[in-house]
């Protein structure tokens, strides 16, 4: 029998082990390590937000592989994953406007995602990792900078968001009968020349004074036409009163062209009750004193009577 002859460090003395045994505890560790690596590529983790596409020997038999937990034969087939959410996709150049000003330092960013309907195609006619190059870079470049093309540079400034929504209007459709969905674009930067934009800074100042003034303007304006709607009512109110006025005077002397009565009917709707202090216009008139006069009342015409004293 065969030996294997160990020298330990402790006292010198040989350690002699079974070879068999060795073999056999070799073989059982190299045995567990394949059936670990054996196991670890036996299953594919799918996350959320992502499909499983498997191929076998290079050939796709599955496309459509939901997120989970997913088995696959070792060595022969392959799991990979297709991110089913929103993608970015960033531009960054130049482009000229309708007045041939340089936009530099253009960046477009486009929020896309792929058509569940159309993903199959596109994994197996284009390739997922070919749609940017084939698709994304062209058309946006092309869309970009002829919308900017087709628009002077100071209503690019004001109107970022009109030439933003035509962009995104015009890849989505061009990219949708590909399978791809456009959800949003965003134009992150534009810049000009600094003479350019201090001009254009300057008129926009100019623009918003001018306007100040016309607010004002118009402000004067309408305060000047409620004045005169103002005073249109007042003489309105005033002509109105005058005018009853009149009618009032013409109908009382018609009235009393008619009827001398309507006088005294006058005289007694406006009495207070009040008897005058002398009435009657004869030598000696009728006289009333105040109830607390002790001196003698007249009651006629008749002279009162001579006292003589001596």
């Amino acid at each position: 029998m065969s030996e294997i002859r160990f020298s330990t460090g402790a006292g010198g003395k040989p350690l002699n082990v079974d070879g068999k045994k060795a073999q056999k505890y070799t073989l059982w560790i190299f045995v567990i390590i394949g059936l670990v690596i054996l196991l670890f590529n036996s299953f594919a983790i799918i996350n959320e937000g992502f499909i499983g596409v498997k191929y076998r020997f290079g050939k796709i038999v599955d496309d459509n592989m939901s997120a989970g937990l997913r088995f696959k034969i070792p060595f022969i087939e392959e799991i990979r994953p297709v991110e089913t959410r929103n993608l970015v996709y960033q531009l960054d150049g130049d482009a000229y406007t309708r007045d041939n000003q340089t936009v530099n330092d253009l960046r477009i960013k486009v929020t896309y995602r792929y058509n569940t309907a159309y993903l199959s195609t596109l994994i197996r006619d284009i390739g997922i990792e070919n749609v940017e190059g084939r698709f994304l870079v062209p058309y946006t470049q092309n869309i970009s900078k002829n919308e900017i093309g087709q628009i002077r540079a100071e209503e690019l400034v004001q109107e970022r968001t009109v030439v933003r929504d035509r962009i995104r209007n015009n890849l989505q459709a061009a990219l949708e009968p590909f399978g791809i969905d456009v959800t949003e674009v965003a134009i992150e930067n534009i810049a000009f020349t600094s003479d350019f934009e201090a001009a254009i800074q300057n008129k926009v100042i100019a623009e918003q004074k001018a306007l100040e003034a016309q607010n004002r303007t118009e402000e004067r304006r309408h305060e000047a036409e409620q004045a005169v709607i103002a005073a249109q009512g007042r003489a309105d109110s005033l002509l109105a009163e005058a005018t009853a006025e009149a009618e009032a005077i013409a109908l009382i002397q018609a009235q009393i062209s008619q009827s001398p009565q309507y006088i005294e009917y006058l005289k007694i709707i406006q009495w207070d009750g009040i008897l005058p202090q002398v009435i009657g216009d004869g030598v000696n008139p009728f006289v009333v004193l105040g109830a607390n006069d002790n001196a003698p009342t007249v009651r006629n015409n008749q002279p009162s009577p001579t006292v003589n004293q001596e």
